[in-house]
């Protein structure tokens, strides 16, 4: 006679997770993504901040450098020419010159492009609220050029804030300061200046240029000058 040996064995228990343990995973996943986002966005803001410096910088060595080897003065032009358009207002930056008569060797006032400029990164803006051209008094507004005539094509025509060296490549407004943020912007451009971002207040980054076109850049935001209510910069 056989014995039923299957009879005999243990059944196996039955395990798994709760309703309750299962709400509790998801909303700890759920708190850790959101915290992980805000950070994201707070470190590619302060990047893009950091690359705008080290790219801006680069392009008043350029100038500087024109304005020497050409003998002629030369500048670094910041675009606010355009309010609705997103991609040059207070982000497009450009190195000009001033043409040097034949005839008679002198300057004939007139800018002429010298490359296609830079774009600042994604967000990032030129401050007209804290760039100053007398950094150490927080006062004056930049003196303002006007691009134009047959030797500017029109996709950059137009009104811009400007950093000038002359032919000796000395900073004509010596003590002034470039400051730019992270915010944003209207699509409709009724904001002239950009808004802070919430999660971003501290994103800004500058320099201030000397006399001999050399640059200092802002290693704490209260050298920037900026209040903790700006709302628009």
């Amino acid at each position: 006679m056989r014995s039923n040996q299957s009879a005999n064995r243990p059944v196996p228990s039955r395990s798994g997770f709760s309703l309750v343990e299962l709400l509790t995973v998801i909303a700890i996943i759920s708190v850790l993504m959101t915290v992980a986002s805000i950070g994201l966005g707070g470190l590619l803001a302060g990047k893009g901040v950091s690359t705008g410096v080290s790219t801006t910088e680069a392009v008043f060595e350029e100038a500087r450098t024109l304005a020497v080897g050409k003998r002629t003065n030369a500048a670094v032009l910041v675009s606010i020419q355009d309010p609705t358009n997103a991609d040059t207002y207070l982000r497009r930056l450009v190195v000009a010159y001033k043409e040097i008569d034949p005839v008679t060797n002198a300057q004939n006032g007139t800018w002429t492009l010298s490359s296609r400029g830079v774009t600042l990164p994604d967000k990032i803006y030129y401050s007209r609220v804290l760039s100053k051209q007398d950094h150490k008094n927080s006062s004056g507004e930049l003196p303002t050029v006007s691009l134009g005539g047959g030797n500017v094509k029109k996709d950059y025509q137009g009104v811009y804030f400007v950093y000038e060296f002359n032919a000796e490549g000395i900073c004509t407004t010596p003590g002034a300061s470039f400051v730019i943020g992270t915010g944003v912007r209207s699509p409709s451009g009724t904001e002239l200046r950009p808004r802070v971002i919430n999660s971003a207040k501290r994103d800004f980054g500058g320099f201030v240029i000397w006399r001999n076109g050399s640059t200092s850049i802002f290693r704490d935001p209260l050298q920037i000058g900026k209040a903790n209510n700006l709302t628009y910069f």
